[in-house]
């Protein structure tokens, strides 16, 4: 029997109340639930004595979630790991949980729900909610910083292969991944291309808990500390620049983008801006879930390749190439002008 399709009115309401699906994917992230099933399925009583908590409230919030196909409860009452489910177990290939946790933590959601203020305005509220810019806020509270970047570093893992795979390196030559946080892309490049070399450039605070150090790697990177809107490390041959443009305003981007053209000093040297490209129309597509997200929190912006264009002319970089990967992301390829 096939149900009747929903009324304007019931779909607007489920659309109203869409928050409370990210509110119970968040609480059994936070909960681990996903690791208790790994080894088959198990009921609401049977999760809620491993993850100490009521039965009853916790067969409710994976209800919700099993109808989006995370999770699934059979007839008997047990519930089972999806594909869809599977990334949250903190041990998966490419685990989500960590990004899970960041995406739905208090400086993502709390600014989204004053979203009709951003749109007024022209700017986001998180100054006046939090009393301090998105990257201050992360510097100022250790906690949600490292909710920050150990989020980065999970929700990076999914894409750094494809990403890596996706564009013909240089056989020799010098990579440098400016704002590369924890190293996931550098490391994925490093090892399908043995023969260049690796600079990664953040934040000291990020660099301790790089992932680079690996036997496969070794005296092949080095890092670098500083500031990417005044100076990256000069003379490298590709220059990535991964989920970076789109945390930025068009002047903040440019900004990037021309200390990058300064280091671009070998012939040859190349531009790599990786983020997703916004394509057009009414289809459904992830960067333009994320492009609100950006908007609430940090005045940046997801793009469509014009504006990406736009912004690499204003830095006296010339646009070559837009390469599409396996994953959301797309790589946007430029060269001095």
């Amino acid at each position: 029997m096939t149900n009747p399709p929903h009324s304007p009115a019931v779909q607007l309401t489920e659309h109203a109340l869409a928050y409370l699906h990210s509110a119970a994917l968040r609480a059994v992230a936070l909960l681990d639930v996903a690791d208790h099933l790994a080894d088959g399925p198990r009921t609401a009583e049977e999760l809620a004595a491993a993850t100490g908590t009521d039965a009853g409230h916790l067969r409710r919030a994976l209800r919700i979630l099993a109808t989006r196909g995370v999770f699934r409860e059979d007839e008997t009452g047990a519930f089972h790991l999806t594909p869809t489910a599977d990334p949250l177990r903190s041990d998966a290939p490419s685990s989500m949980r960590d990004a899970i946790v960041m995406l739905t933590d208090e400086p993502f959601w709390r600014p989204a729900g004053q979203l009709a203020d951003t749109v007024r305005s022209g700017h986001t509220v998180f100054d006046d909610l939090f009393g301090a810019p998105y990257f201050g806020h992360l510097e100022r509270v250790p906690e949600a910083g490292a909710v920050f970047d150990t989020g980065m570093a999970g929700l990076a893992e999914s894409e750094n292969d494809p990403i890596a795979a996706a564009y013909d390196f240089p056989a020799s030559g010098t990579v440098v991944d400016v704002g590369g946080g924890r190293g996931g892309l550098l490391r994925q490049v490093l090892r399908r291309n043995p023969g260049l070399r690796g600079v990664l450039y953040d934040q000291e605070s990020v660099l301790r808990h790089h992932t680079l150090d690996i036997p496969e790697l070794t005296g092949r990177w080095q890092t670098g500390s500083g500031d990417f809107f005044t100076a990256v490390p000069p003379g490298a041959d590709v220059y990535l620049l991964k989920r970076i443009l789109h945390d930025w305003n068009d002047d903040d981007c440019v900004r990037i983008l021309r200390a990058c053209r300064a280091a671009m000093t070998r012939p040859g040297s190349r531009l790599l801006a990786i983020d997703a490209v916004l394509p057009p129309g009414n289809d459904a597509h992830p960067a333009k879930t994320m492009d609100v997200l950006m908007m609430t929190s940090l005045n940046g912006r997801e793009r469509d390749e014009p504006a990406f264009h736009h912004l690499l002319a204003a830095a006296d970089l010339k646009p070559s190439r837009t390469l599409a990967t396996e994953s959301t992301l797309s790589i946007v390829e430029a060269v001095a002008g």
